[in-house]
């Protein structure tokens, strides 16, 4: 794919997509260092392969390649992987809290730790289960792309979507404690 017309659709149709890709890279590998390397492994994978891709929208289609490219490099890395935990800088910059929204301290704090809970029960969920919930709620790709990155029909998009949603309404519903 050395031709510069080639070159340039793909920056055109792929590289938009790199926010995309790293956020489904880091659900799936659950830190920012692996998913970097997923995310890069797998755009050297699209530039190799573009030349096959026919269409307009390749979000799907990278999407596929990372999913892909995550499960090769887990069957490869499993042991070797450090099992981090994830800083999760949006979490943790009040800076940043303070100077978009005029909140309390109280109500920054709450919505910090609302959007650790739904973080938290998200990684809990089953690996099929998180990554229809992340396509569909995140990524907001519809059914059909769903089944087409996954590589499954659609029905079991939808099941694996209503069963998703359900274990993590379970795991977020509150607890006799927060009552």
């Amino acid at each position: 794919m050395a031709d510069p017309v080639s070159a340039q659709r793909f920056e055109k149709l792929v590289l938009p997509h790199m926010n995309s890709a790293f956020n489904v890279a880091r659900w799936l590998a659950h830190n920012d260092q692996d998913a970097q390397d997923v995310v890069q492994e797998a755009y050297l994978r699209a530039f190799r392969f573009f030349g096959g891709f026919r269409g307009e929208d390749a979000r799907p289609w990278l999407l596929s390649i990372v999913r892909n490219t995550f499960y090769t490099w887990h069957q490869q890395n499993r042991g070797h992987a450090a099992d981090t935990t994830m800083f999760e800088e949006d979490m943790h910059s009040l800076e940043t809290k303070t100077a978009e929204r005029d909140d309390s301290p109280e109500a920054m704090l709450i919505r910090i730790q609302s959007r650790k809970r739904v973080h938290d029960a998200l990684r809990s969920l089953r690996p099929e289960y998180r990554e229809v919930i992340v396509l569909r709620e995140l990524e907001e790709l519809s059914y059909k792309e769903i089944a087409a990155v996954v590589g499954i029909p659609m029905g079991t998009v939808m099941s694996r979507l209503g069963r998703g949603r359900q274990q993590l309404a379970a795991l977020l519903a509150p607890t006799d404690q927060e009552a």
